[in-house]
């Protein structure tokens, strides 16, 4: 039995939910977003809470249950709040660039990496040597995934941490060979 599909989903103030047509709408001042409903659940939206419950006891039903629940609750947190995310660019010579709507990075390479950054997302470059990348926005899942893709460009070699990594990663570190 899930535990954390039991728990309703909190409307704050300020935010409008909906449902229509098996799509789940959340609208707040970071902007609006929809996902499509699991076949597996069902999704009640009475006053400023959200219960989501499992059509049947099959496990598919039970896990489809606990997951859509979590999935709303990210929503509504991404529309009030937005979520962000904090990478670091560690080595010599690795820089970080915002130019209009694309982010260039200098990673080690004999070129400059360009990506687009997605619409709904907004990167800036952050810390005291100007070495962490913030990207912000309303979609939990986007802001992971393109975090993800800048991070597999250059990930942490163990010997001097080289390279991308989260803010809050903690890279093991391997000792040198010796003589």
């Amino acid at each position: 039995m899930t535990r954390i599909g039991k728990d309703a989903v909190v409307i704050p103030q300020g935010i409008s939910v909906r449902l229509e047509a098996g799509q789940f709408y959340a609208k707040g001042p970071k902007g609006e977003l929809q996902m499509a409903v699991m076949p597996y659940v069902d999704v009640v939206i009475e006053g400023n809470s959200v219960t989501v419950s499992a059509k049947s006891t099959v496990k598919r039903a039970q896990q489809a249950w606990g997951s859509m629940r979590a999935l709303i609750q990210n929503m509504v947190l991404g529309v009030s709040e937005g979520t962000s995310r904090i990478l670091e660019v560690n080595g010599v010579g690795y820089r970080a660039a915002v130019k209009g709507r694309m982010l260039e990075l200098q990673l080690g390479f004999s070129h400059p990496v360009n990506m687009n950054i997605p619409q709904g997302l907004s990167v800036e470059i952050i810390g005291d040597r100007n070495n962490q990348i913030k990207i912000s926005g309303a979609s939990k899942q986007c802001v992971g995934q393109f975090a993800s893709d800048i991070r597999i460009l250059r990930p942490p070699e163990p010997y001097k941490g080289k390279g991308v990594k989260y803010l809050e990663e903690r890279i093991l570190r391997k000792e040198g060979k010796k003589k």
